[in-house]
């Protein structure tokens, strides 16, 4: 109770920065929350961010409100594993149609790992890590990981919950 409670506080603090910086409607808009996670969180990937945002903002209406706020962070925070796979999964589907294709895979991979100088294309090297990742995860063997495919290869090794980019806060 007295996490919730300070969770509201806070959100309220941040609602009233939020409307004086932004304009915002009552809650914290796409830029504030983007802020929090950057500040807060250490998470630096765009992509990534404006996914968390949209998995916060469960009404589609471009602005995280305090029970969209408290539910969120108990999963990003606290989650049970379960959660934690059903969020994953929806920051990674980027296009919302329930499978994460390889399309998907590349731009998250592209966006998440750190640029190498070489000679060789990267294009190439994260096109055979997708590939890797498709022979790990894709168990029904239809070139894209469905909910299904990416909770079993989840509950067989933990490390792949943030497969394509970091999206939860680490441990700290």
């Amino acid at each position: 109770r007295k996490e919730v409670e300070r969770l509201i506080k806070l959100f309220n603090t941040l609602a009233t920065e939020s409307r004086e910086r932004f304009a915002a409607a009552a809650g914290l808009d796409r830029n504030m929350f983007r802020n929090i996670l950057h500040c807060t969180f250490g998470m630096m990937d765009d992509m990534i961010m404006d996914r968390v945002f949209r998995a916060f903002d469960k009404d589609n209406d471009s602005c995280i409100s305090v029970v969209e706020w408290v539910e969120g962070l108990s999963v990003f925070l606290r989650g049970t594993l379960e959660e934690k796979i059903k969020y994953c999964f929806e920051v990674y589907d980027l296009n919302g149609d329930g499978y994460i294709s390889r399309d998907e895979m590349f731009h998250m991979l592209k966006n998440s790992l750190l640029k190498q100088p070489s000679e060789e294309d990267p294009d190439e090297g994260i096109k055979d890590l997708v590939e890797i990742t498709l022979k790990k995860m894709d168990y029904d063997h239809d070139g894209k990981l469905s909910f299904l495919d990416f909770e079993k290869a989840v509950r067989e090794e933990n490390l792949l919950l943030e497969a394509f980019g970091p999206c939860l806060p680490d441990i700290k």
